[in-house]
């Protein structure tokens, strides 16, 4: 609390955190706090009433910035390019929000003058990082307060109490089971049950999917069409990626797909266990993947995999305004150039599987792979290939054999 500041735009959720932020601002710097709450697909009960909440906490006022179709378009779609998928599972949904929320807070604060910025993340998590890092990248002159790393409350009765000392309604309970978060692309969610790795999580836990036991006994198939890596079409009708995105998290949801229960090495050090549910990020990536199988050469799709497994590491550690984001992109992007084509996925009982797959610049032929008799492929060709392509294990076998001989005769 050094530093003097006037005006301070805090990341506004609504929540019982946020809500304890803003009077604690104003008291312990003095100064002006302007709400800004990003949409990003949460859903509308989670933006009701929040602009009030705000004002009634102490904010001078809120700002409301829908960032759907930008999260979609220039986070989500090019990242799917990717194949970015973290420890071989997580599909990145906290992580991909960060970027733009972190981005449209900084256009705030510009717009109405302000000096710092602030969030509500705690000092044990990855988004701490995310948002400040965005912060340093964009408007390093403005000073980042987070609360969670000053102030001494530790507890839900505690911010409550510090609530209620002030007159500040808040709609919480002392008790609160889970920890979510939820965007257009996912929700997730933490605490209760799930802070035991022993125990299985209860149905209460996840809330976009039904149990893959009680989903539909019949399967439902979905066909995919994709234009230079990005969807365009589902079962023949077009769809913005925003719609796109709600339409398949509807559809695969009611079949179970997109669970995930995880345990996953945070940026900060610790291990934590989250559930997941992506159920049109599955679907997503299974239909892409199809469809890469297709249509990359062998050495493209394993630099593919490889840049994948890089991006999921850059985007969970919050380096999005970075040059090598813009790099790894850009491969990205010309690696998905050829990905047009159509996939139809089957929804079922928690699975989704690719069961058809086509594409103008499919490089299967079955001409080639057929094991019928054909005239474009003399296996004779092969014996030559085989010979160079074990060359080097041919030489080293010949140099230990000659090793062998040498110490047998000298043995003699």
């Amino acid at each position: 609390m050094s530093k003097s500041v006037n005006k301070v735009v805090l990341a506004y959720s609504g929540g019982l955190d946020t809500s304890a932020i803003v009077p604690w601002l104003k008291e312990n710097y003095d100064c002006e706090v302007v709400a800004f709450v990003a949409d990003v697909g949460q859903g509308d009960e989670e933006l009701e009433g929040v602009e009030a909440k705000a004002i009634t906490s102490g904010a001078s006022s809120c700002h409301i910035v829908d960032l759907k179709d930008k999260f979609a378009r220039e986070v989500i779609y090019p990242t799917l390019k990717t194949g970015a998928i973290y420890e071989g599972q997580y599909l990145l949904g906290t992580a991909l929000a960060r970027p733009i929320i972190a981005e449209a807070q900084v256009a705030v604060a510009r717009q109405v003058g302000a000096d710092a910025l602030a969030h509500g993340c705690t000092g044990k998590g990855n988004d701490q990082v995310r948002f400040e890092s965005a912060f340093a990248a964009l408007a390093p002159e403005l000073t980042v307060i987070a609360p969670w790393r000053e102030w001494t409350m530790r507890s839900r009765p505690q911010l409550l109490a510090y609530l209620a000392e002030r007159n500040i309604p808040c709609s919480a309970s002392a008790t609160k089971i889970y920890s979510r978060d939820a965007n257009l692309w996912h929700i997730s969610t933490e605490g209760g049950e799930l802070e035991d790795p022993w125990n299985e999580p209860t149905e209460q836990v996840w809330t976009w999917t039904v149990a893959p036991e009680q989903a539909p006994d019949k399967p439902e198939y979905l066909q995919l069409s994709f234009a230079h890596g990005e969807l365009t079409h589902i079962n023949g009708q077009a769809f913005a990626p925003v719609d796109a995105i709600l339409h398949l998290n509807q559809l695969a949801g009611a079949h179970g797909v997109g669970r995930l229960d995880m345990v996953e090495n945070r940026l900060v050090g610790m291990k934590s266990r989250g559930c997941y549910e992506t159920p049109a990020g599955e679907v997503l990536y299974a239909a892409l993947q199809g469809l890469e199988s297709l249509v990359l050469d062998r050495t493209t799709q394993d630099y593919r995999i490889r840049l994948g497994n890089e991006f999921a590491q850059l985007m969970y550690d919050g380096r999005w305004f970075t040059p090598l984001k813009d790099v790894m992109l850009a491969a990205a992007t010309q690696i998905a150039e050829p990905l047009s084509g159509d996939i139809v996925v089957k929804l079922y009982k928690g699975k989704v599987t690719v069961t058809q797959k086509q594409s103008p610049n499919s490089l299967y032929s079955n001409a080639f792979a057929t094991f019928d008799e054909d005239e474009v492929y003399n296996q004779k060709h092969a014996e030559g290939f085989i010979r160079l392509y074990s060359l080097a294990s041919r030489i080293r076998a010949l140099h230990q054999h000659a090793a062998d001989n040498t110490s047998t005769a000298g043995k003699e």
